[in-house]
């Protein structure tokens, strides 16, 4: 059960990542989340859209690992790896701050799931 919220919090986390950056990039709201000059945001844009598709993607992987239920658990591990990896690699290269938002909500996902 805790594992099913757990993963649940990490797909809508994604999901609001997607809509950051997809949509909200070049405006005030996306400039605050991402701390982001407007001159920056405006010519990152498409960049920003893109990076926010593959945030899509792992919500839908994780949302699909929910439907599948009891039969969902190595899709949710893989699709958790996946977020686990790519916050961890966004903490050293961009901001320290992915990893709490992305890697530590992954990582307890993960360990709930397997525990």
């Amino acid at each position: 059960m805790l594992a099913t919220i757990l993963i649940a919090v990490v797909a809508l986390i994604h999901l609001y990542i997607l809509v950051l950056e997809m949509f909200l990039w070049n405006t005030k709201t996306g400039h605050k989340a991402f701390n982001l000059r407007p001159d920056f945001a405006r010519d990152t844009r498409v960049l920003a859209a893109n990076q926010g598709l593959y945030n899509g993607f792992l919500a839908a992987g994780l949302l699909w690992s929910l439907w599948l239920g009891e039969k969902g658990i190595q899709v949710a591990i893989f699709f958790l790896t996946c977020v686990l990896i790519a916050g961890l690699f966004g903490a050293a290269t961009a901001s320290r701050k992915i990893l709490y938002v992305q890697a530590v909500p992954a990582l307890a996902a993960l360990l709930a799931l397997l525990i």
